[in-house]
């Protein structure tokens, strides 16, 4: 999924929760989303590392 796509669905989880008056679910949800976003983007580089080193070897 491209960035402007979590842009998306943070706006719609944003204005959801102005409507239900759940703001701090919607801050919680945010930092979870953000935190699978660095956890994927980690795994990520560490694909690459290790296809790196197995096609060096």
């Amino acid at each position: 999924m491209s960035n402007w796509l979590y842009g998306l669905y943070a706006l719609v989880l944003g204005i959801v929760s102005i409507i239900t008056g759940e703001i701090i679910t919607f801050i919680m949800l945010g930092f979870i989303l953000i935190s699978l976003q660095n956890i994927h983007r980690v795994l990520r580089e560490l694909v690459k590392i290790n296809q790196a080193n197995i096609k060096g070897s």
